[in-house]
């Protein structure tokens, strides 16, 4: 691990002598405004690897983003570095289209031990349920962020993360696809419990959501970042653009179909991403992201 590069990479010139919570947040908001959650690897024929180097080479040298394996793994080493005592943690991500949550775990999370408080960091969730502060493990407790209102919710030794959905002012309906958006005012976002992992506990579910067929992320191409204000992201060949609580607590939804000679200079301009290898996008899924 080398700090100087990777703080480089996102950008980050604060000072990390402190390890407080405003260091903490300040150095995770530099990462997921500077690192972008994508599985665009398995749409260009690579795999991706639970390697710590080679998953450092990629997002810090290649200037690449990833999935939460690679970049919760990443920042766990980087906390680490720095004197933070952190925890892997798994956790199952809920899956709307069928009111559920997997058997098995699919997510990995950070647990943070502060001044005697705990706090979850995961920079590796992405789209609009990505958190933008480390929140305090508190059960029933609001914690209002940018994005909206997050919660904890813990029954029996599992937590439950949920967000609360503002209204979305969505100008181009026409080529809007998100299904009971409207219905819908709070989102369960994923399940987990304290018990620590290794990344060994991974390697199953890393290989399973980049090969098996019904993969959300085999169906479709993601690669979203978060903004100064909000988040863009491209699905297939839909470009989003969120500008968070744009007015009377409604987010301003922008969404624009690309023709495909425009994804490449798309993934450069707004992602800041060159990929080695021919991308071909999908988005065959009726899942909203959203």
């Amino acid at each position: 691990m080398d700090l100087k590069e990777y703080f480089a990479r996102i950008s980050y010139q604060g000072s990390y002598d402190k390890l407080d919570l405003a260091t903490l947040t300040d150095i995770f908001q530099h990462h997921i405004r500077a690192v972008p959650f994508e599985n665009l690897s398995i749409h260009c024929g690579e795999s991706i690897e639970l390697d710590l180097e080679a998953t450092y080479n990629k997002i810090v040298r290649k200037k690449r983003g990833g999935w939460c394996m690679e970049n919760n793994h990443l920042l766990s080493w980087v906390l680490e570095t720095l004197g933070y005592d952190v925890t892997l943690l798994g956790s199952k991500v809920y899956v709307p289209e069928y009111d559920m949550y997997p058997d098995e775990i699919d997510h990995l999370l950070l647990k943070v031990v502060l001044d005697d408080k705990s706090y979850i960091v995961d920079g590796g969730f992405g789209m609009a349920y990505q958190i933008w502060q480390p929140m305090e493990l508190i059960s029933g407790t609001d914690q209002l962020q940018t994005p909206g209102v997050f919660r904890f919710v813990e029954e029996s030794g599992i937590w439950y993360l949920e967000k609360v959905k503002r209204k979305q002012l969505v100008p181009n309906q026409s080529v809007s696809t998100c299904h009971n958006v409207e219905k819908e005012v709070c989102r369960r976002v994923y399940l987990f419990t304290l018990q620590p992992r290794d990344i060994e506990e991974f390697r199953a579910s890393n290989t399973q959501l980049q090969t098996a067929p019904d993969s959300l992320f085999v169906t479709k191409s993601i690669c979203s970042l978060q903004t100064a204000d909000g988040i863009r992201a491209l699905v297939g060949w839909k470009l989003t653009e969120i500008k968070y609580n744009y007015k009377d607590n409604m987010d301003l939804v922008e969404i624009r179909i690309l023709a495909d000679e425009e994804i490449e200079k798309t993934l450069k301009e707004k992602f800041n991403i060159t990929l080695d290898k021919k991308f071909v996008p999908i988005n065959a899924s009726r899942l909203s992201l959203f």
